[in-house]
């Protein structure tokens, strides 16, 4: 949406962005969002635990809002509003991207989670197609040129409150996350919340089971909080701040942790340097204000020569919007099928994996979106090594091009768009998880801002060759997913602790003790599972589970008929 707005007429003259020479500060003006997004998930790393998912997610709508209205207020021909407001309403957008995957993951059923995350990733891509439409019709306010209204670009600016609002007001309505609410010693509430999330009765197998896991996995972490650091054990202000700061080192402390963080870093390193931001993304990028392209226009006979404005109205689609103008498209059009159509596709490849991710599986999913990913940026990079100074009587080759940016769109939003949310809010330890959560997500926006800020110099010097970049970093993805990333899928949150273990030191005390707290608070007993069995214990807990879940389905049905 931005990048649209900062392409209107009436925009330009009252932020004064379009006398902007510095590349740099250029390249901030965008950029920005993506540096308070990455302090807004450190942050909310710490508070999420503090002060529950609930209380965060209004705090961050307040911060978006006022970052909002800041921006709104931009007159005078002066950009500080803009800087300002954007860092101010990246802060929020950071934070919700941490909390709001988390807070799904911690209420959703195993069976359906990853549909769950999933959904957030298409209503993501609702919300940037809706937008790209809304903010394409306002720009017509008044006219596109000179006479333009203000209202043009304050109308898609301010409407983003109204659906910030409506999150701050709807989480009251929501209920706390149960594995929270065990963090904080609030048992009995925890109870009825699992039971009214599943609907079911507190006294149902399925419920008594999740419910018991999370209070041997909360016994653990406390067992394991004693034994390591036994002298911050009183509750102060300092004892609790030196006990965060401890639990972000124990993220690196143990080779399992260490295999969580790696995986939650590297998988949205991944996912920003598959290239969606390079190729599909809404907001704008920037190229040294002396440099220029000369693009054939057949339309006019003439060549145009495009300089820093220009491609800062373009976006970060960065090339496509080169070959559509080739083929004698300009203006509104050019722009519709470079961030319009792109972003239809993406929505409607989005559909599938919300009804099918969980059945898939995790791994399968983010390999298939891979493969198709380099697939297409490899073609790209072909075409354009082959045809870029041959537009004009190679006009076919040119939609072939177009084809293959749509299908990366398809590939990209079935696979990596929700997927690597779901790692994200599935691979932490109850412990552990906001935190985690955090240093995934801050890895998101921080590799964000590195593509938006390298691109434009990149394409400069390697028109082609950033392509095949791109697709090698699909192909490393393939592999690191292959041979690094666990199965996840219909997993509970507290069995995917077990993938990450090993049977060395550490790992070997901690497996006996995690034995014992659930010993303690009965789950063995319940599960009927004899405790010398230690090996079968799992798979005993799994096959009642089953049970339970197949005798909850049956009488559901029978309610039905």
């Amino acid at each position: 949406m931005f990048g649209q707005v900062l392409a209107m007429p009436s925009f330009t003259a009252a932020s004064g962005v379009k006398g902007i020479q510095n590349p740099t500060l250029s390249g901030l003006l965008t950029s920005i969002l993506e540096l308070g997004a990455w302090l807004g998930v450190l942050f909310n790393g710490v508070l999420a635990d503090w002060l529950g998912r609930r209380l965060c997610v209004v705090i961050a709508v307040v911060f978006f809002c006022v970052g909002v209205i800041v921006q709104a207020c931009t007159r005078d021909e002066s950009y500080d509003y803009i800087l300002a407001g954007r860092f101010v309403t990246g802060i929020g957008v950071g934070s919700l991207s941490m909390i709001v995957p988390l807070y799904n993951a911690e209420v959703s059923p195993p069976e359906i989670r990853g549909s769950l995350v999933a959904l957030q990733q298409m209503a993501i891509v609702t919300g940037i197609m809706v937008s790209y439409w809304f903010t394409f019709g306002t720009n017509h306010i008044g006219g596109t040129g000179s006479s333009q209204n203000q209202a043009a670009w304050l109308l898609p600016i301010t409407i983003q409150i109204l659906p910030a609002l409506i999150l701050a007001i709807g989480i009251m309505f929501m209920p706390q996350s149960p594995r929270w609410l065990m963090d904080q010693g609030r048992e009995e509430e925890c109870l009825e919340t699992l039971a009214g999330l599943r609907r079911l009765p507190k006294d149902h197998a399925l419920v008594e089971m999740e419910f018991l896991e999370l209070k041997a996995q909360k016994r653990f972490e406390t067992q394991i909080s004693v034994m390591d650091h036994p002298e911050l054990q009183d509750g102060s202000a300092r004892s609790r701040i030196w006990l965060v700061l401890k639990g972000y080192k124990s993220l690196v402390a143990t080779r399992p942790n260490l295999r969580r963080t790696t995986v939650a870093v590297l998988i949205m390193v991944f996912q920003q340097w598959t290239g969606v931001n390079f190729i599909v993304s809404g907001d704008p990028v920037t190229v040294p204000p002396h440099s220029m392209y000369v693009l054939p226009l057949p339309s006019l006979n003439q060549e145009r020569r495009m300089t820093n404005l220009d491609l800062r109205c373009v976006g970060k689609l960065y090339y496509a919007p080169f070959i559509f103008r080739s083929l004698g498209l300009s203006g509104s059009t050019t722009s519709l099928l470079a961030s319009g159509v792109v972003g239809v596709v993406m929505w409607a490849a989005t559909i599938p994996a919300v009804l099918y991710i969980d059945r898939w599986g995790r791994k399968k999913t983010l390999i298939a979106g891979a493969v198709i990913m380099a697939a297409c940026h490899f073609f790209v990079a072909g075409i354009i090594g082959g045809f870029r100074d041959r537009w004009e009587t190679h006009k076919a080759a040119g939609w072939i091009a177009v084809v293959f940016v749509w299908i990366f769109a398809m590939g990209f939003g079935f696979s990596w768009g929700p997927c690597a949310w779901c790692l994200l809010a599935e691979i932490f330890s109850l412990g552990s998880r906001a935190r985690g959560i955090s240093i995934g997500a801050s890895s998101n926006w921080l590799n964000n801002f590195a593509v938006a800020i390298s691109t434009p110099d990149f394409v400069t010097a390697a028109p082609f060759g950033a392509y095949i970049f791109l697709g090698g970093m699909c192909v490393l993805s393939v592999l690191f997913v292959w041979f690094m990333v666990p199965e996840t899928s219909a997993r509970s949150l507290d069995e995917i602790d077990e993938l990450f273990g090993d049977k060395l030191g550490r790992s070997l005390l901690e497996a006996k003790m995690l034995i014992e707290a659930r010993r303690d608070v009965g789950l063995f007993r319940l599960a009927d599972i004899d405790e010398r069995i230690v090996e079968e214990h799992s798979r005993g807990l799994e096959g009642l589970r089953e049970k339970a879940r197949g005798a909850t389905r049956d009488s559901r049905e029978v309610e039905q008929q």
